[in-house]
C-alpha cells in the first residue's frame, strides 16, 4: 500500500486497515462497485466488517464469514450466489495480486471494469 494509502479507519470496528489486501474499499473499487473518482471520499472497511460482500470470497487464504439474516447467501438464488462468488473472488485476487505490485491504481480493477471505466471517459483502444 502506498504511504498515502496507509491509515485509513475502519468505519465499522474504528480499526486501522493496515494492508490493502484487507481492504473493502479497494476490493469494492476492483471489481467496479467503486468509481475511481469517488475513491479517496469513499468510506474504508476490513474485508470482514462487510460480511454482505465477504462472504462471497471463497479463497482459501481467506476464512469464509458467515453473514446473518435473510441476505445469508445459503438463502439466496443457486446461480447468483455462484456468479457472485466467481466476481468477488476474482476481485479478492486481484486485491491480494495488487498488493505486492507497483503499478498505477487506475491499473488495479479487473480487466472488464478497466474496459467500463475506459468506454465511460471514452479512452477506448
Amino acid at each position: 500500500m502506498a504511504k498515502c494509502d496507509e491509515g485509513y479507519l475502519c468505519e465499522v470496528c474504528g480499526e486501522d486497515v493496515a494492508s490493502i489486501a484487507d481492504s473493502d474499499l479497494y476490493l469494492r473499487y476492483i471489481i467496479g462497485l467503486v468509481d475511481p473518482e469517488l475513491l479517496h471520499t469513499s468510506a474504508e472497511r476490513h474485508l470482514r466488517c462487510n460480511p454482505s460482500l465477504a462472504q462471497f470470497i471463497v479463497d482459501e487464504r481467506f476464512s469464509p464469514v458467515l453473514m446473518d439474516g435473510k441476505f445469508n447467501k445459503r438463502h439466496l438464488d443457486h446461480d447468483y450466489v455462484r456468479q457472485r462468488e466467481d466476481w468477488v473472488t476474482r476481485g479478492y485476487q486481484r486485491l491480494r495480486e495488487v498488493a505486492q505490485l507497483d503499478i498505477p491504481i487506475i491499473e488495479y480493477p479487473l480487466p472488464e471494469v478497466i474496459d467500463r471505466i475506459r468506454h465511460r471517459s471514452g479512452l477506448e483502444g
